[in-house]
């Protein structure tokens, strides 16, 4: 069977997807949306489908539920036109013009989609340590960004914990001082990886204790919020508890780009290179937006600003394709 051929596919259905999709959708570029059933471990809607209160995204004075605010955009995508697919993109050969596509189970055969542009926002995800009761107090006390989830009220004024060395961490503890009693951060080595003035910074705070050579065994709760947090010296082996009504992961992202590597231009963390202002990658026609190429902010609204780039630049660049092939 030929494969159906589409002007611009977009992969991934989180905030830079769905603002994308709009943006297409609007300009008559009739876009599909494969949105990904468990790709990169999530729902489709991506990272926000797994958070609960988000209280500074624009527009809801009241907060949103994640999952809500993502319903709110696919249906926002649908409304103006966008065919959205629940099913996972698995294959990509950014290569040949037009792109290649095979979808989840059709990997062998012909590509089952062909596209004059891809828009590529598959998101990333933030590593996970899978202590136990991990899961029990994931977005109960346990969160992956501080700024996302520091200011909700079951932190406020209650000891914190942030593990990780390095710069996000440091960064992610003293911004947690402006909500919580104190922040702990726990590294698992003698020395920090943060860079000097972080980690001087970091070390000097008042409300800040850094312990070297811990690690985090078990988080304990009451059943419904993490409490505490088991600990272990990993020189002596010494172990003990610690209070923590909050726990923030800051040891990094993974992007998911194992579908381009290799036809695209990655940094030495795998995050997609693009060309500077814009959502430009090394390969004319694929276009990256949201996390996938954003490991600074890995904010909501700026995953939807990047997704109004990549619309607009695809627009641009296929209304360009039309002229040379009329």
């Amino acid at each position: 069977m030929a494969p159906q051929h589409h002007k611009v596919v977009i992969v991934g259905s989180g905030p830079a997807g769905h603002t994308a999709a709009i943006y297409l959708a609007r300009a008559q570029m009739s876009p599909i949306m494969f949105e990904g059933m468990m790709a990169n471990g999530f729902a489709p809607g991506g990272q926000l489908t797994t958070t609960t209160d988000v209280e500074n995204f624009p527009g809801f004075p009241e907060g949103v539920m994640g999952g809500d605010l993502m319903d709110k955009m696919r249906a926002q995508s649908e409304r103006c036109g966008t065919v959205i697919e629940t099913e996972t993109i698995t294959k990509l050969d950014c290569q040949s013009r037009p792109f290649k596509l095979w979808r989840e189970g059709a990997e062998d055969g012909e590509p089952t989609d062909t596209a004059d542009a891809v828009v590529f926002a598959t998101g990333a995800s933030a590593r996970r340590m899978n202590l136990p009761g991990e899961d029990k107090y994931w977005q109960n006390g346990i969160s992956a960004c501080a700024v996302c989830d520091g200011a909700v009220p079951i932190f406020r004024n209650k000891p914190l914990v942030v593990i990780g060395g390095g710069d996000s961490a440091a960064e992610e503890a003293i911004y947690l001082t402006k909500y919580g009693s104190h922040v702990n951060v726990f590294v698992r080595r003698d020395v920090l990886r943060a860079s000097k003035v972080m980690a001087n910074r970091l070390l000097k705070h008042p409300k800040v204790t850094v312990h070297f050579n811990t690690v985090a065994t078990e988080c304990k709760g009451d059943g419904s919020l993490l409490t505490s947090l088991s600990t272990k010296n990993t020189k002596t082996g010494e172990t003990s508890e610690i209070e923590a009504n909050g726990l923030f992961y800051a040891i990094g992202h993974d992007p998911a780009t194992a579908l381009v590597k290799g036809q695209v231009d990655l940094d030495d963390e795998d995050y997609i290179k693009t060309v500077p202002g814009s959502s430009e990658t090394s390969v004319k026609g694929l276009f990256a937006a949201g996390d996938v190429q954003d490991k600074r902010y890995r904010q909501a609204i700026t995953s939807a600003g990047s997704g109004c780039m990549a619309a607009l630049d695809a627009e641009r660049y296929l209304t360009e394709l039309e002229e040379e092939e009329a």
